[in-house]
């Protein structure tokens, strides 16, 4: 027992001697685990309370007499004022502490160096001047591969076609041109090109402005594709959006407000798809439109801190928009006016969903029928002229303006229209919804709809100016699934995608619904599948089947196969 006293003795005096020699915050930890050590002995009836005092006390006079010693020695060993010691280093040593430094300083003055000559551009003649920084270039090629093929009940020349019927000037000249009827007997192939082009200039931080020159034609506003077919000749390449933009954004980069004018981009959110860019229930894609819209978003609830563990953004939306369709000096302009509201949600396990409501009204857009005893288009208004369509594809409920022959030659009058138009007024209620579930991450699963109505069908109007009764027909709606990764932008990645489609024939109006979708049109049923495969970074495939039928009239069904290569840069 007196040697593990004596034990106990000096460690404790070891311990606090150290301890008061080492760093203060480490004394009170020391001190303390002492005296648990003493009590744990005391407990474990290893030593008496009596002994643990007499070793405390014993280990407080060894600690004293070493801080005295260490003191003692410290005076002895004193260096006087006025001497300084150097203390011996080893070559070796001072070797390394050399190359040391000399590698840390010739890294920072590389460093410095390289940053230097990249922000002052040395060493490259007639540098860019800092004004072409501001513009930004970018494009994308298409080819495609497009087979037409007609069911084997189609029978033919059952379809007119209008818009050549409209163009030749009335029946007889497009009959007598080969364009009256529809193709709806022949398979056909055609080997298709898109290529477009846009320039984007930054004015200020806020303002910039757009230009996007595409092939296809002036004629046709919901196609950039040109066949390939023309012996040689060039192509069109025209001005297909120009345009102003102002990005109003907050402190937290959150853009809340877009003003655009001019030929901007579809400025409504069409629902799912939106990597071919959307549903083209309402709009084809390749739409551009010519006027002002502006869009306004405001966040809902969430936190502007960084340190906020959220990566969505919930909020709202309003899009206006105003659009000229045809200006005329003699009659009424034809407009476009569309107001949409919308709310964005994201939800903690990275699934989203996106709903909208539009109204989109369309203002002077019906024929104006020739009322005279004639009728024949030489006896025309200028307001019956101005109400021909520029453009149709087909499928909407059509009245006659006019008639064929001349109102002083009887003979010449075949009764047979010369020019039609619509018979319909068209304001159409559109609603989008799209939910995205990320379970499957990376891959998406999307659900999505789309439904119009045209409101503004009168029975009773469209049947006089028709001249037979004309049953309503104005509902539209689409629903799609998507599966895979959001965008194909690398290498491997892949989705696809399938839809059911049915378009009432005075739904929508036929001159900007989708042009590929029984190749245009309305009153059309059916449904498509395809899919999207990336070859590498910005180069994929696409591949589609269509196949759509008419609702009403003679029996019509199309299938196309689409095969492309995209690229973007």
């Amino acid at each position: 027992m007196a040697n593990k006293k004596r034990l106990m003795a000096l460690a404790l005096s070891g311990l606090i001697g150290t301890a008061q020699a080492g760093e203060k915050e480490e004394l009170l930890k020391l001190r303390n685990t002492t005296t648990n050590l003493i009590k744990q002995l005391v407990k474990q009836g290893v030593i008496t309370d009596k002994m643990a005092n007499e070793m405390i006390k014993q280990a407080e006079v060894d600690a004293e007499q070493q801080v005295a010693q260490a003191k003692a020695a410290g005076a002895k060993e004193a260096v006087p004022a006025d001497e300084v010691r150097v203390a011996y280093v080893p070559d070796f040593v001072k070797d390394e502490i050399r190359q040391q430094v000399r590698s840390e300083l010739r890294e920072e003055v590389v460093g410095d160096v390289m940053q230097k000559a990249k922000n002052e551009q040395w060493g490259l003649p007639n540098a860019l001047p800092e004004w072409t920084k501001r513009f930004k270039l970018s494009g994308d090629i298409r080819l495609r591969s497009q087979h037409e093929y007609m069911a084997q009940d189609n029978i033919a020349d059952s379809y007119f076609n209008y818009q050549a019927l409209n163009d030749a000037g009335g029946f007889t000249n497009a009959q007598d041109n080969l364009t009256l009827f529809q193709n709806s007997t022949n398979d056909r192939q055609r080997f298709r090109e898109r290529l477009r082009l846009g320039i984007d200039a930054s004015i200020t931080d806020s303002v910039k402005a757009g230009v996007r020159l595409a092939t296809g034609n002036q004629r046709d506003p919901v196609s950039t594709n040109q066949t390939l077919a023309n012996f040689g000749n060039r192509y069109e390449f025209t001005v297909d959006r120009a345009y102003l933009q102002y990005d109003g954004v907050d402190d937290n980069k959150f853009k809340w407000l877009t003003l655009s004018g001019g030929r901007i981009k579809n400025p409504w959110y069409t629902g799912g798809g939106e990597f071919s860019g959307g549903s083209e229930l309402v709009w084809d894609t390749d739409l551009s439109f010519e006027g002002f819209a502006a869009t306004v978003r405001q966040r809902l609830g969430g936190s502007d801190s960084l340190l906020e563990n959220t990566d969505h953004s919930d909020s709202v939306f309003i899009t206006a928009g105003a659009f000229p369709l045809q200006e005329t000096a003699f009659s009424n302009d034809k407009w476009l006016f569309g107001g949409q509201a919308g709310l964005e949600l994201g939800f903690d396990n990275q699934d989203s969903l996106k709903l909208s409501g539009a109204y989109f009204d369309y203002v002077n857009v019906e024929a104006n029928q020739n009322t005279s005893t004639t009728f024949t288009c030489d006896n025309n208004t200028a307001a019956n002229n101005a109400s021909r369509p520029s453009f149709l594809q087909g499928g909407n409920t059509y009245a006659t303006i006019c008639a064929e022959g001349n109102r002083n030659d009887l003979a010449s009058r075949t009764g047979f229209p010369a020019m039609v138009g619509l018979a319909s007024d068209f304001n159409i209620v559109n609603i989008n919804a799209s939910y995205d579930m990320a379970v499957f991450a990376p891959y998406h699963l999307r659900f999505s709809g789309d439904y119009a109505k045209n409101i503004g069908f009168n029975k009773a109007l469209v049947s006089a100016r028709y001249g037979l009764s004309v049953d309503e027909k104005t509902n539209a709606w689409q629903f799609r699934a998507d599966f895979g990764w959001p965008k194909v932008e690398v290498a491997g990645n892949w989705n696809v995608f399938a839809a059911y489609k049915y378009v009432g024939r005075d739904a929508v109006l036929d001159a900007f619904t989708d042009s590929d979708f029984h190749l245009g049109g309305t009153n059309v049923k059916g449904w498509f599948v395809g899919g999207n495969y990336g070859l590498m970074k910005n180069v994929w495939l696409t591949g589609r089947w269509l196949s759509a039928d008419m609702i009403s009239g003679p029996p019509w069904g199309i299938d196309v196969l689409q095969m492309d290569i995209n690229t973007q840069f």
